[in-house]
């Protein structure tokens, strides 16, 4: 009993210290947003502001010749909600396609896409910006939103939770006379939706600090989403930190309400059990 409490405090401490190992550069980002560039170059490391301003944000907001932040911000935006609701799209149909419809190499295909995870996804950006030159995509959000929308982990995920599923449920809706599509959409949807809950944090998080494929396909500075023109920001104002740690607090704003509010379907969602028995 003593043995199981002391490994439950040093278990806690241990945590407590990598929270603040975290969040203490996040509150430190926070404070230093709220500072003049002077404050910051004459007073070194502190925390809190002697005198607090929102010149950082006013520049950041209003100078939208050189820093267009809002629309960087609504352009991953839209890229990050775009891409969330393909992946869904695409990761549930392929999870139903890879585990109760038949037909001819399905588990071949299947581990070749497994394969597919062996390489690095850096081998793949010259293949894939030459499709999206071909398509004519190339300086455009599409050439963002659309090549994620099959990631082969995400549909290994969802495959798995389905395999959970009893192929009884399908065989009593067949029986009922319903189709692939109706049980697909009334039976297998409906329970699969803790796993696709976890797809859907990674894949919005994921866009949104996605970094290298936006800057090597999209060219013009307006269509640029907010992390790589977070990148271009930091290259203007190297010299004035308030700027740019205020241009990351800006940027971190979704994720962390996302997670703030999808914590408690996070968690639940890591049981990966589809909540059915045999």
């Amino acid at each position: 009993m003593k043995q199981s409490k002391g490994t439950k405090i040093i278990a806690f401490i241990f945590l407590l210290m990598m929270a603040l190992f975290w969040v203490i550069p996040l509150i430190w980002a926070f404070f230093t947003s709220f500072k003049s560039n002077n404050e910051i170059e004459s007073t070194g490391f502190t925390f809190l502001p002697i005198h607090w301003t929102i010149s950082n944000y006013k520049q950041l907001l209003f100078n939208t010749d050189t820093s267009p932040v809002i629309k960087w911000f609504f352009n991953s935006l839209i890229v990050s909600v775009s891409n969330t609701v393909l992946v869904l799209v695409v990761v549930s149909l392929a999870s139903y396609g890879y585990t109760r419809l038949k037909f001819k190499g399905r588990d071949v295909l299947f581990s070749f896409l497994l394969g597919s995870m062996m390489f690095p996804s850096v081998v793949n950006l010259i293949p894939l910006y030459k499709v999206m030159d071909t398509l004519g995509w190339v300086n455009s959000l599409m050439a963002v939103i659309v090549p994620g929308a099959a990631g082969v982990f995400n549909i290994f995920l969802v495959r798995q939770f389905v395999l959970g599923i009893p192929k009884a449920l399908d065989e009593s809706a067949r029986i009922d006379g319903a189709n692939e599509w109706q049980i697909f959409y009334h039976i297998i949807l409906p329970l699969i939706r803790p796993v696709l809950t976890v797809v859907a944090l990674f894949s919005f998080t994921g866009s949104w600090n996605d970094f290298l494929w936006p800057s090597i396909i999209i060219n013009d500075v307006d269509k640029l989403p907010i992390t790589p023109g977070l990148q271009l920001l930091q290259g203007q104002y190297i010299t004035y930190p308030g700027l740019g740690t205020a241009g990351a607090l800006i940027a971190l704003i979704p994720t962390f309400l996302l997670y703030l509010f999808a914590q408690r379907y996070f968690m639940q969602s890591m049981t990966l059990s589809a909540g059915v028995k045999e």
